[in-house]
């Protein structure tokens, strides 16, 4: 039993083949083609206004982190630490406390996210069976220069509002 084999002629063999100069060049015409293109005529650039005009976030969209409340003020979360066990980078951490205000057992103590560490996925919000932790902020830039403020505690994700009504939420979100 014989095996046809085909041998195939390697391509490059001289040295102008082998340098890729002319492509090399042709990619850096293509590039300076397109730098000068747009510092000319940058008014087709896409981030050109940003600060000043603040681009439009749908309701599906993770932002910051919140933590809800009932209609009476109190916390919704009843710390049973379904969001800190779902998430996969794990910057969330919990203390739970006996609950004081009588509508469960208990209530967290801390309530911690670290915000350098979070990846945004959102299966907190998933696990959550209170529904009590949400990611509709509209909070879409978080910067800073220390790593203090990166990290959200619980008395700063209650004073967080939602950037959409409960309607809005509930449409967009299911």
């Amino acid at each position: 039993m014989s095996v046809k084999i085909k041998i195939m002629e390697r391509q490059g063999k001289d040295l102008y083949q082998r340098l890729y100069l002319i492509e090399v060049f042709k990619g850096m015409v293509v590039t300076l083609g397109h730098f000068i293109t747009n510092l000319l005529d940058n008014s087709k650039l896409l981030v050109r206004h940003y600060p000043e005009v603040q681009p439009e976030i749908p309701v599906r969209w993770r932002g910051r982190h919140r933590l809800t409340v009932h209609e009476d003020g109190t916390m919704k979360c009843v710390a049973c630490f379904m969001c800190q066990t779902n998430c996969p980078a794990k910057c969330i951490s919990i203390e739970a406390g006996e609950r004081i205000d009588g509508r469960t057992e208990k209530m967290p103590v801390k309530f911690e996210i670290d915000l350098l560490e979070c990846i945004y996925c959102g299966y907190c919000v998933e696990a959550c069976p209170m529904e009590a932790i949400r990611m509709d902020t509209g909070i879409y830039s978080v910067t800073g220069s220390e790593r203090k403020p990166f990290i959200l505690g619980m008395g700063e994700m209650l004073a967080t509002k939602g950037a959409f009504t409960e309607e809005e939420y509930k449409k967009g979100g299911a």
